[in-house]
């Protein structure tokens, strides 16, 4: 058994040291370092006693879902790195800390604020379908839907770090790996969250062989809360790529051994796809709400749906409706509704995209699509517009002296992805192929060498072309709504981060059909008089967020109360 599984015991503290380097960074509007004080409605807060308090740190910020990971990325830049090399860290750890969420069997999308220039950079480090993915060797298979070994993509994360690293870190990417090896081969006690999560999925775990004794205590069942797990097949794997580089995956060695475990399991990659993998640096996708301006990464991810939320609720009096009331309640559904439809029906592989995504924010379109909701009555089936011409995944944010900010998500789709470790690897594969479509002639359908559609998506916000904030809300479906949620709740009703974070949310399923954390009895009652069918919010899973905020001189930074999560700076 490759994982080592101890009774519960203290783990290692990571103990920040006195802070080093220049001064923080300089001064922004006056209005943004308002922003995070502002009063919020008493209905938006949790009862105080369990209610986390928005973390303010004079020079660097982390946070992310889990307590090691933040640790790891103060640890990094307390140790000469910024924030670009601790949010790679951090990305890491969670691998370790967290695997049915994210790991460097996934892919990673990142903006970053380059503090020393000024400007947003975007990569997109999502990896494509094996060249023998075709749609006519799933139909001689028999399959209507992909999943297991033939959903398993190249694993991009890895080609993400390097990258980021490479090109704005001050560390190499071995020390910036060092805190993920050392915590994988010493050990960790699994937090609570996490553990539940984990054992939820244990009967999948348990039918890969090298899934079941990487993950599961004597290949039987999964970690509890506060038990000791360890991973030395996933130090010994970091380690090579520490020694080697990003190459030894991407055509070396250890991308011969995944694509030989997976060849004998029926999948499509091959080591030349490996090989011929390559990041992308994007430009990121703007439109302006109240005054900010909110970044959004281009396709294949879904962002544009959030930016396009935010184009058609711009002119509505959400303030006057009152947050949460059944006004505003159903304003945002309606509008999630009709930026979902034009995003299953358009978005894809860039290169395999029929439209610019841009036109899904031209005015007349928002208006014509704004036009289409009803205060009073709920959409059911809402179909695309006419354009101009599952989900587990890991969110954090991390910010430095130097004024440098990242906005960072990794993920592996489904919990523990394809659910396939190859054995002595010790990370999961990613099953991104199961967001391609069979359909035949649309854009997203499956083929060789294609990205699929994806959900995973940073965010940020800027004002007047300085930095205000990186957030994101992981969760599959519930990104693009929850990165509205939470702007919202910042922009329009002056909530301090995690405020924001703490307020219920919502949740669109499908349909009529919609999830309302803590909703009253009354609120209930008039959205189902409009037409809502109310799904029991208990169980339904509305997404982790992470924030932190620019203020005049230092950061604030909140973190997800659903999950593990930590902020936390020095």
């Amino acid at each position: 058994m490759s994982t080592r599984f101890l009774s519960p015991a203290l783990t290692r503290t990571f103990l920040p040291g006195r802070a080093s380097g220049p001064s923080p960074a300089p001064v922004l509007l006056a209005a943004l370092a308002a922003l995070a004080v502002l009063p919020v409605s008493a209905q938006s807060q949790l009862p105080d006693m369990g209610r986390r308090s928005t973390v303010y740190a004079p020079r660097a910020a982390a946070a992310t879902s889990q307590p090691l990971a933040t640790a790891a990325a103060l640890e990094v830049m307390q140790q000469g790195g910024n924030a670009i090399d601790g949010a790679v860290a951090a990305a890491a750890v969670l691998n370790v800390v967290e695997p049915h969420m994210t790991g460097m069997g996934g892919d990673a999308f990142s903006i970053v604020w380059w503090a020393e220039t000024g400007e947003l950079f975007g990569i997109d480090a999502s990896g494509r379908s094996g060249s023998g993915m075709t749609v006519e060797a799933l139909w001689a298979r028999g399959r209507e839907r992909i999943r297991g070994a033939e959903a398993v993509t190249v694993p991009g994360a890895v080609s993400g770090w390097s990258a980021l690293v490479e090109r704005f870190g001050k560390l190499t990417l071995a020390e910036v790996l060092a805190p993920a090896i050392r915590i994988a081969q010493d050990g960790f006690p699994v937090t609570p969250v996490i553990a539940r999560q984990w054992g939820g999925v244990s009967e999948m775990l348990a039918r890969d062989e090298g899934a079941r004794a990487t993950y599961l205590v004597d290949g039987e069942r999964a970690p509890r809360a506060g038990e000791w797990a360890a991973n030395p097949d996933l130090a010994r794997t970091f380690q090579r790529i520490a020694d080697e580089g990003p190459g030894v995956l991407y055509g070396g060695s250890l991308g011969r051994e995944l694509v030989d475990g997976l060849e004998a399991l029926g999948g499509f990659l091959t080591l030349e796809d490996l090989a011929a993998h390559e990041v992308r640096w994007v430009e990121p996708l703007s439109t302006d709400f109240r005054g900010y301006t909110v970044w959004e990464l281009p396709p294949a991810g879904q962002g544009i749906a959030a930016l396009e939320m935010l184009a058609i609720l711009e002119p509505f009096d959400l303030a006057g409706m009152g947050h949460n009331s059944p006004d505003y309640l159903h304003h945002l559904i309606e509008a999630k509704k009709l930026a979902f439809a034009d995003l299953h029906r358009y978005v894809s592989d860039a290169e395999t995209m029929e439209i610019d995504p841009m036109s899904l924010l031209n005015p007349a379109y928002v208006d014509a699509r704004r036009a289409l909701i009803d205060p009073a009555v709920a959409a059911d089936r809402v179909g695309p517009g006419r354009a101009v011409t599952d989900s587990e995944t890991i969110y954090l944010s991390v910010a430095d002296a130097d004024g440098n900010m990242v906005s960072f998500i990794n993920s592996v789709y489904s919990s523990f992805g394809s659910g396939i470790v190859i054995p002595g690897l010790g990370f999961a594969l990613q099953n991104r192929g199961a967001g391609f479509t069979m359909e035949d002639g649309h854009p997203n359908q499956v083929a060789p060498r294609k990205r699929p559609f994806h959900t995973i998506i940073p965010g940020f916000v800027t004002r007047d072309g300085e930095p205000v904030m990186a957030f994101g809300v992981m969760g599959g479906s519930m990104q693009p709504q929850g990165h509205t949620q939470l702007l919202l709740n910042m922009l329009i009703f002056g909530m301090d981060p995690q405020e924001a974070v703490d307020a219920a949310r919502f949740r669109h399923l499908s349909g009529r059909r919609v999830a309302i954390e803590r909703v009253s009895d009354e609120v209930a009652a008039e959205l189902e008089a409009r037409g809502h069918e109310i799904a029991d919010w208990t169980r339904t899973d509305f997404g982790g967020a992470q924030v932190i905020l620019r203020l005049a001189r230092g950061w604030a930074a909140a973190s997800e109360p659903r999950k593990d999560g930590h902020a936390a700076g020095n």
